[in-house]
C-alpha cells in the first residue's frame, strides 16, 4: 500500500504509521521496518527517520507463513474458550513456543492440536495465536488468539497495559515492607547475558511491580501477591532479588539448594488475568487454580485458596 504524507510537521515514521494504520500494532510496524518492508521515497526506512509533507511511504505486508510448529496431542487445562480466544492454565515446565532446544512439546504444539489449527497467524510469525508468554518454569493464566482480529486487540491491550496481571510467588525471606511499589529500569545483565538486572535510569526499560505480603511462615519464607504494571522479561524474578527476597526454586536468580525450602519448582504462578474480550468488549477475569506446592503458604492466607484480591 502507498501512503502520501500531506500537511504535517516533521514526525518519526513509526509514530506516523501507528496513527495512520490502526489495524497494525506498534510492534508489527517496528517489525516491518526492521525487515525492510517499509520504504520512504523508494528507500528502506528506519524507525527514527522523519517524514514530512510530500513524502511517499510504501508498506508491504508479507503473506503469512505456515507455522513450522506441528499439532501434538498434549494435555491442556483450559480455563475458558470461545470462537475468538482460549485461556489456559500453563503447566510448570512447559515452554510456550518452539525455539532452539525445544522444537516440540510446547504450548503452541498443544494449542494447534486442541484448536485444530484455528489460531491467529498475523505477520507470518512462528508463534500462532501467542500474544504474551510465561517463562518455562512459570505456571498459570495465558491467553491465545484464535483469529487475527482477536490477536490485534489483545496485542494492543498488552502494549497499552489495559489488561491486569497478578502473580503469586513464594520468596525465601520476608520483605522489609508489608506492601510497596517497586519501580526500576530492567535491562540485560552486564556480565551474564542470560540474566536480566536492575539497571541505571536511562538504560533498559521501565518496570513497575506492586507487591503485598499475604503470609509469612516461621522460617521466614513469604507468600507474596504481585501486580504487574509492565511486562518486562523476568520482571518479578528481578524485582524480588532487588528487594532482597529471591523466589524459591529460582535456578537463575537464586541458589535453590541453599534456600530454607526446596519445593522442586520455581514458585511463580500467573494467578489472575483480566482482559477485555476482543469481540464483545466484556471485561473478563480469569483465575488459574493455585498449585499444590503453594499449600503450606496459601492455606494460611486470609480466606485460604479462595482469596481473590482485585
Amino acid at each position: 500500500m502507498k501512503i502520501e504524507v500531506n500537511s504535517i510537521q516533521a514526525q518519526r515514521i513509526d509514530q506516523f504509521l501507528v496513527s495512520r494504520l490502526p489495524e497494525l500494532s506498534r510492534s508489527r510496524i517496528q517489525s516491518l521496518l526492521k525487515s525492510g518492508d517499509i520504504l520512504l521515497n523508494g528507500i528502506k526506512a528506519k524507525a527514527k527517520q522523519s517524514v514530512s509533507s510530500g513524502d511517499e511511504i510504501q508498506v508491504v505486508i508479507p503473506e503469512p507463513e505456515t507455522s513450522k510448529a506441528q499439532p501434538q496431542e498434549i494435555p491442556l487445562e483450559v480455563l475458558y474458550e470461545d470462537a475468538d480466544i482460549i485461556v489456559v492454565n500453563k503447566a510448570h515446565g512447559m515452554v510456550v513456543h518452539p525455539a532452539a532446544g525445544n522444537a516440540d512439546g510446547t504450548l503452541v504444539n498443544a494449542l494447534l492440536f486442541h484448536c485444530k489449527g484455528e489460531l491467529a497467524g498475523i505477520g507470518g510469525v512462528e508463534r500462532p495465536g501467542i500474544v504474551h508468554r510465561l517463562d518455562k518454569d512459570t505456571s498459570g493464566c495465558l491467553v491465545a488468539a484464535k483469529n487475527d482480529v482477536a490477536h490485534q486487540s489483545l496485542c494492543e491491550q498488552f502494549a497499552s497495559r489495559t489488561n491486569e496481571k497478578r502473580y503469586l510467588t513464594v520468596v525465601q525471606s520476608k520483605p522489609n515492607q508489608h506492601e510497596s511499589k517497586i519501580f526500576t529500569n530492567i535491562g540485560r545483565h552486564p556480565v551474564n547475558r542470560l540474566k536480566m538486572a536492575v539497571v541505571n535510569p536511562g538504560s533498559g526499560k521501565s518496570a513497575m511491580t506492586d507487591y503485598q505480603v499475604l503470609y509469612s511462615a516461621e522460617n521466614g519464607t513469604s507468600l507474596i501477591l504481585c501486580h504487574l504494571h509492565t511486562g518486562r522479561t523476568h520482571q518479578i524474578r528481578v524485582h524480588m532479588v532487588h528487594i532482597g527476597t529471591p523466589i524459591l526454586g529460582d535456578p537463575i536468580y537464586a541458589k535453590p539448594a541453599r534456600q530454607p525450602v526446596q519445593p522442586g519448582r520455581l514458585m511463580l504462578h500467573a494467578w489472575q488475568l483480566v482482559i477485555t474480550h476482543p469481540k464483545t468488549g466484556e471485561r473478563m477475569n480469569f483465575e488459574a487454580p493455585i498449585p499444590d506446592e503453594y499449600n503450606p503458604w496459601a492455606q494460611n492466607m486470609e480466606g485460604g485458596q479462595s482469596c481473590s484480591l482485585t
